[in-house]
């Protein structure tokens, strides 16, 4: 791998200093590929968190724009970019934040078939959207693929939180937790979602995220965290890998 610059040595000093993480990390990250699908509550933490600690090219595809409603809790925009691609407007917060990493919007729909490329060229895909139909395409790709997936969700004051590796032996995917749930399903925009809420679970897939890039700690492949954000109050599940899974079965 290419050495770091002494400035990018000084600019991720305090990753760098962590001896579990140290230069080698840092120089997985910087060449590292990733996939965000979404740009809204969870979208903008993880591509902004990614974007900081040093991601070498991060793809963020939505064919949403910007509305003053967003501004609530989609903390990468402004009123100056209502009517604004949100791919595009998140890409120009994110590089500005850190101009030695690409972030490359995609103004698209993310359909299966686009989807399935996209994995394939990334080492890692992070789910921030907000509707089944979604999820479960991009769980699609990622197991065709062999593709990490760090999954996120939240609405009212509920969040959820977990990691899909088809690619380790008897790892679930994320159709094992969620059969087809059909159209039965409430967006944001139905039921709220509070503010803070998206920004902590776009953080902890940011996290899971970056230990799965740089090689350190343990993930949370096969378990699921979720959060009750009104008592402040985590759990954790265990998901196995389901033998009559439609996608990752036997």
């Amino acid at each position: 791998m290419d050495p770091l610059s002494d400035r990018d040595l000084e600019r991720y000093s305090r990753q760098i200093l962590m001896p579990e993480f140290d230069v080698a990390g840092q120089q997985s990250l910087a060449h590292s590929r990733v996939l965000v699908v979404g740009a809204g509550g969870l979208g903008c933490p993880v591509v902004l968190y990614l974007a900081a600690a040093g991601v070498g090219h991060i793809e963020v595809v939505d064919d949403d724009h910007v509305e003053l409603a967003n501004l609530q809790r989609q903390i990468a925009f402004t009123e100056a970019d209502i009517g604004r691609s949100k791919a595009e407007a998140l890409a120009e917060r994110a590089m500005a934040l850190n101009p030695g990493v690409t972030v490359e919007p995609i103004q698209s729909r993310a359909r299966q078939r686009w989807l399935s490329r996209a994995a394939t060229r990334n080492h890692l895909v992070l789910d921030a959207t907000d509707n089944f139909q979604t999820r479960f395409a991009v769980n699609q790709a990622c197991v065709d693929a062999s593709v990490p997936l760090v999954s996120g969700a939240a609405i009212r004051a509920e969040g959820q939180v977990a990691v899909f590796d088809s690619g380790r032996t008897g790892a679930p995917c994320y159709q094992c937790l969620y059969a087809d749930v059909g159209e039965a399903t409430l967006s944001c925009s139905e039921a709220g979602v509070i503010g803070p809420l998206v920004g902590m679970i776009g953080a902890a897939q940011a996290m899971e995220a970056i230990k799965l890039l740089a090689g350190v700690g343990e993930s949370l492949t096969g378990r699921l965290l979720l959060l009750d954000a009104w008592r402040m109050q985590w759990r954790e599940m265990r998901v196995p890998r389901d033998p009559a899974c439609p996608i990752c079965g036997d």
